[in-house]
């Protein structure tokens, strides 16, 4: 009966009531189980988050501003090969020109026009060395692929060797280098 009252008792509090249906096998549920509170991870600083953004941006700051200079000085370069290129192709137009006044030379009888002539070709070829231009001459060397069009084979004579220019057909010119326009010359077999 004592245990019936401790039932029936409306002033026992909650856990007493479970506590005693537990010890008898009347409820069913298990007691709550008291657990380890969770552990929430860590919060990260927001200071450390900042420093670590702004390290970010700075090295992304540093990225984009090497890629701009290298990007600023490769196109200044190309600028100025093309500008080089462009005086080149220009006074390359001028070679045939060049080749005619010098045909002219070798043909005229008048003193004053040879005079004239000459003074010409002169200021052509002052042209020529200021622009770093200059001629290729293959007369009597070996015939070389890289500089030289060989427009004609002709057969030795007594005294020439094989594969030795005889003759330039047409003046050939180089700058820094680079071929501007190949030597057409004759080549002994």
């Amino acid at each position: 009966m004592d245990k019936k009252k401790k039932q029936e008792t409306p002033a026992q509090p909650a856990e007493e009531k479970t506590e005693g249906a537990a010890h008898e096998g009347q409820l069913e549920q298990e007691p709550e189980k008291t657990s380890e509170p969770e552990k929430t991870p860590a919060q990260p600083d927001p200071l450390e988050v900042a420093k670590a953004e702004a390290e970010d941006f700075k090295r992304k700051w540093y990225s984009v501003t090497a890629e701009y200079e290298n990007y600023r000085k490769r196109t200044a370069r190309e600028s100025a090969r093309r500008y080089e290129e462009g005086r080149a192709d220009v006074v390359c137009k001028l070679f045939p020109i060049a080749d005619n006044l010098e045909r002219a030379l070798a043909s005229c009888n008048d003193e004053a026009t040879k005079k004239g002539i000459s003074m010409v070709t002169a200021s052509f070829e002052a042209l020529l060395k200021e622009e770093k231009i200059e001629p290729i001459d293959p007369l009597g060397k070996e015939f070389d692929a890289e500089e030289c069009e060989a427009i004609m084979a002709v057969d030795p004579e007594e005294g020439e060797e094989s594969g030795t220019v005889k003759q330039v057909y047409r003046k050939g010119y180089k700058q820094n280098g680079k071929v501007l326009r190949y030597a057409q010359v004759v080549v002994i077999r």
